[in-house]
């Protein structure tokens, strides 16, 4: 069973942070004001390729780690925060008294994973209770008990979230199960997809061998065509970013009506969500598909199924050749990763999942600086300034629609840094000899934690991403943006470098951010976080019409030879990132008006730092495994596509760059899509 708080979370890839104004006595980490000019590519012209043109030279000499699936700044960033946590949870295993209680339960949980004599001694003896449950079962009753407890596949999920109809409450959901490949990979045609087939079918096989089920083979060949039968009634990722179609709320009796092949409520009283009133049924025919789907396949079927997700899902924490048996399929098959990455990193990972907020609190309290909350709260006043001065000055939309988009702007809440309080794991037993047994009982303490807070008011100050978190996030139940405190440093922000640069790269993103309450699905969503309709039909009607532009300018563009971005699937990243650089823009020059027009710097204009800051935030280099499986699973476009296919949109891009009719990225004024 997987929780979550909110239905709908929208993140960047790489985000943000502080003040726009320049420090004084110190030196910007990237050459003398900010931009890294060494990675520009020569020869090329802006106007033909404008990531290329501030990225290629880095591109050109940059290699991605074999343990790595990309290379740039963000990954950068991400390491380092590994090597900050790695040293808290070095401390905490020898001085875990200096912590508090949850200092020794970090220190196990670590230990527990780096003991791999121990892992590899007790070899597949932890299996065995979760293998026993499983092989237990005698019906189908029993089975979807197991659907619905924590830590065993479904296809069908259980889980918690706001209301959409009343976001201050809770309510259950339930939706479309997970597949052991990404959906696509089971239908699409082509040489690709065919190897990750037949991979995929050696890899069910070899981890059940390894767990030592008899007849591997002809139960592979089962759970394959289960799994195949599963991905062809499932919702795609275009589909199931679709809110409103999403909404579908039901009691248990018109779940039963609608999909009468699964004991609705046995599911949910097992999960402990029988009380809720309404059950939000989402991707709806998938779900009725998935009941027939259920109801035609043998019981024993399903039960080998579960015992090869479970195997395969927490092979991560058994021995060695399970471990490698899932990198070797997963990592290099599927993303063309070629070598493991080092334990302790892949720990810190683990620990952090675990017990992220007790990790984050040590993290705050050692390596966040608390005068950034004060810089970001700025940045962020100006950003939100800039979209209000947009919103208002819009001729697309009508009085009514400007208003109540005006309030929305008014209500959106930032949280900056770490939560205000941190979630207490003293309930949580953490054993150094069983780390198997640590990660359920992690996810069956995150599960009763869920519960305790279901019959109260949704608390507003949870956050979704733990202080170390290299990222940020929207979410439009709470009309909240939330920016942890390990991206609030270089690059994407820098005290000393020029003010260009720290709106071209933070402020964009912030913008970005921002901007998510604003785009085809956080549109959605009023003020208080109430999925409701704030638009006039004829606002709109011209707000589909410029997002559909942008979705086909999209549908365009071929990262990856033979796979193309998807526009409708990235449609709410896009919106983001192109209301993000125009608000960003306007208040890069906001800030001159208060603080005196730039000069030119390194023989560059303002507006040049500014647009070259922003395609060096996405100097992000990707392998092609990788990167075809994010077109096909992500709803954010490719780097490239990120900078060229944003800049091109942007009036003062085309007059910053002198971007002549001709050049490659060159659009019309008039086939230029302005949104917010």
């Amino acid at each position: 069973m997987k929780l979550r708080r909110s239905l709908l979370l929208t993140s960047a890839v790489a985000l943000l942070v502080a003040s726009p104004a320049l420090a004084q006595g110190g030196k910007p980490k990237y050459g003398s004001f900010g931009v890294d000019l060494t990675a520009q590519q020569a020869g090329v012209k802006p106007g033909d390729d404008f990531w290329t043109f501030a990225n290629g030279g880095w591109a050109a000499r940059t290699e991605i780690a074999a343990d790595r699936t990309s290379a740039g700044p963000f990954v950068d960033l991400a390491l380092a925060a590994e090597n900050n946590v790695r040293a808290l949870l070095d401390d905490m295993a020898k001085n875990p008294a200096a912590y508090g209680a949850s200092g020794k339960q970090v220190g196990d949980f670590y230990a527990s994973w780096m003991d791999e004599a121990g892992i590899e001694a007790r070899g597949t003896a932890p299996l065995k209770p979760y293998l026993g449950r499983i092989a237990a079962v005698q019906d189908k009753g029993a089975l979807q008990v197991l659907f619905a407890s924590v830590g065993y596949a479904t296809p069908v999920e259980v889980e918690i979230t706001p209301s959409l109809a009343d976001p201050t409450k809770y309510t259950a959901a339930v939706g479309q199960g997970g597949l052991g490949m990404p959906r696509d990979y089971f239908l699409n045609q082509g040489a690709k997809f065919d190897a990750a087939r037949t991979a995929y079918r050696a890899y069910v096989q070899k981890i059940q061998e390894l767990a030592g089920i008899p007849d591997a083979s002809a139960k592979a060949d089962a759970i394959v065509a289960l799994e195949t039968a599963m991905a062809k009634v499932q919702w795609s990722p275009e589909q199931s970013r679709d809110i409103a179609k999403l909404n579908d709320p039901q009691t248990i009796a018109g779940l039963t009506a609608k999909a009468p092949e699964f004991d609705w409520a046995l599911m949910l009283k097992t999960a402990g969500l029988d009380s809720s009133p309404q059950i939000l049924m989402t991707q709806n025919t998938a779900l009725i598909a998935l009941g027939k789907i259920f109801a035609a396949t043998p019981l024993q079927t399903w039960k080998d199924y579960l015992a090869y997700r479970f195997v395969s899902d927490h092979a991560t924490y058994l021995p060695k050749a399970f471990d490698q048996a899932r990198f070797d399929f997963y990592s290099k098959t599927l993303s063309g990763v070629q070598v493991q990455r080092e334990r302790w990193k892949r720990g810190v990972q683990i620990v952090n999942g675990a017990l992220g907020e007790a990790v984050g609190k040590a993290y705050v309290a050692k390596y966040y600086p608390p005068e950034a909350e004060k810089q970001m709260a700025e940045l962020i006043e100006n950003l939100r300034d800039s979209y209000r001065e947009r919103i208002e000055a819009s001729t697309w939309m009508d009085d009514a629609t400007r208003k109540a988009a005006l309030a929305k702007l008014a209500a959106f809440e930032p949280r900056i840094g770490h939560p205000e309080k941190y979630i207490d794991y003293s309930a949580l037993k953490v054993e150094r000899g069983d780390l198997l047994g640590n990660v359920m009982r992690s996810g069956e303490f995150e599960h009763q934690l869920a519960l305790s807070r279901f019959p109260k008011p949704v608390d507003r100050s949870l956050w979704a991403m733990t202080p170390q978190t290299v990222n940020a996030y929207y979410n439009p139940l709470s009309n909240q943006i939330t920016f942890p405190a390990a991206i609030l440093q270089p690059p994407f922000f820098d005290p000393y470098a020029d003010p260009a640069v720290n709106y071209g790269a933070i402020g964009a993103v912030i913008g970005h951010e921002m901007g998510h309450g604003f785009d085809d699905q956080g549109s959605m969503f009023g003020p208080t976080g109430k999925f409701e309709n704030w638009w006039t039909p004829k606002a709109k009607e011209d707000f589909a019409a410029r997002t559909k532009a942008l979705a086909g300018q999209y549908d365009t563009y071929e990262p990856v030879p033979g796979t193309k971005i998807n526009g409708r699937l990235t449609l709410g990243e896009n919106i983001g990132d192109l209301g993000g650089v125009e608000a960003a823009y306007g208040a890069y020059q906001k800030y001159q008006a208060k603080h005196g027009k730039a000069k030119p710097v390194g023989g560059l204009t303002g507006d040049q730092r500014f647009f070259l800051a922003y395609a060096q935030a996405w100097r992000v280099k990707v392998r092609e495994d990788a990167q075809r499986q994010q077109l096909l699973t992500d709803p954010h476009s490719p780097a490239t596509a990120r900078v060229n296919g944003i800049v091109r949109n942007v009036d003062a891009w085309y007059k910053a760059f002198d971007i002549k009719p001709g050049d490659k990225l060159y659009l019309a004024p008039e086939q230029r899509v302005h949104i917010w």
